[in-house]
């Protein structure tokens, strides 16, 4: 009897600890990276993502790690509005180290994203820190704004 209640007991603990990963996976999944507001339509892996304010976020999903970078190299990245993703890229992560050597001018601070227009027209680039790293994403204009 007295080892079926631990056993009981032990698989109670590994339930809740399950729960506790999966919460914990689920909020660092949704961190918020900033507020950002487009202002033109673009296209978000292959998708229109039409302009306006969206909430930056990173995703959980899993990106496949390109030959010689590490597994870091890339996150995705979701626009959300009224709580519902309309759109997700993919965005290159520059660590904090790296910085100095690919940034031109100073990154954005921690949490308010920097919207710049690419020469030649074509790309909308969205630059955002977070925790010291900076993430880059890169939007092709929508056909129909270009």
């Amino acid at each position: 009897m007295r080892h079926s209640m631990l056993t009981r007991a032990g698989v109670a603990a590994v339930a809740v600890m399950a729960a506790l990963t999966i919460t914990a996976t689920a909020q660092q999944a949704a961190q918020a990276l900033g507020t950002v507001r487009l202002p033109r339509a673009v296209v978000a892996n292959g998708q229109p993502l039409p302009a306006g304010t969206y909430t930056l976020r990173l995703s959980s999903d899993p990106v496949t790690a390109v030959s010689g970078q590490g597994p870091d190299a890339a996150k995705w990245v979701e626009f959300v509005q009224s709580g519902q993703v309309k759109g997700k890229e993919l965005a290159s992560v520059v660590a904090p180290a790296d910085v100095k050597v690919v940034a031109k001018r100073t990154p954005p601070a921690d949490g308010h994203p920097l919207v710049q227009m690419l020469k030649g027209a074509d790309y909308l680039r969205v630059w955002v820190g977070h925790n010291g790293a900076q993430y880059l994403i890169h939007l092709s204009l929508s056909p129909a704004t270009k």
